[in-house]
Formats: C-alpha cells, structure tokens, sequence
C-alpha cells in the first residue's frame, strides 16, 4: 500500500472516516510529473474504494463514477481526509476527500465484490 493510516478507520452512523498521508517515494508520484510531483486522480479514487472496501471488511472494486471532481493538487506527504456516506443505491457512496480543511476530490462511487466477474454496462454506471 503506498499510502498510511495516521488515524484507523472510523464509522459512525452512515459515515465513514480515515486520514491517510501519501508516501512520496510511491510509484504514484514517478510519472507525475519529474521535479513536481502531484498524486494521480486515480490513486486517489483508489484509497476511497479501499478504505470503504476495509470498513466493510470485504475486497472491493471501483464499478462506477459519476459527477466526480478534482479540486486541489495532492503533493507528497499531504494529510488527507476522506468520506464517504451511503448512496441510495447497493453499493454506492458519495465521497470527499479534503486537505487542511480545502477540497480536494468528491463524486459519487460504486463498488462491487473484487471475487465477482461483474461487467458493468454504461447504463448501469451511477
């Protein structure tokens, strides 16, 4: 894993909370970009799916994205929050993620069991 706990995870009610830091020797941060490196969006919609999939106790994957936004450049080493509550969907969450209090990614995510060989069609994304 290329990215820490500082705090466990936590769920209260519907939400589900962790701050994580990045590791700034990660593979990540190699290809974006040489003497100014930023974390990836997909790296970070990668801990999203990652910390819910850990709070569930269970090996999931992303299925599906919808009205997602990036707000803010993640360098190395920045503390990180995430969110994430319930959709109104199975399976679905709507996330945030913030630094020092400022947005950095939100949107709405889906996930499935990584054991399954679900396809997902276009019409079933979020």
């Amino acid at each position: 894993m290329w990215y820490s706990f500082v705090e466990v995870i936590q769920q209260e009610k519907d939400e589900i909370t962790a701050r994580v830091t990045t590791d700034g020797r990660s593979p990540w941060f190699s290809g974006h970009f040489p003497d100014n490196p930023i974390l990836p969006g997909i790296a970070q919609l990668k801990m999203v799916a990652d910390i819910i999939g850990a709070s569930r106790k269970e090996d999931l994957r992303m299925a599906g994205l919808s009205r997602v936004k990036f707000r803010k450049i993640v360098r190395p080493g920045e503390l990180l929050d995430i969110h994430a509550t319930p959709g109104k969907l199975k399976d679905q969450y709507a996330f945030r993620i913030t630094s020092s209090n400022e947005e950095v990614c939100s949107g709405m995510m889906r996930l499935a069991d990584n054991n399954t060989e679900e396809t997902v069609m276009p019409s079933q994304i979020l």
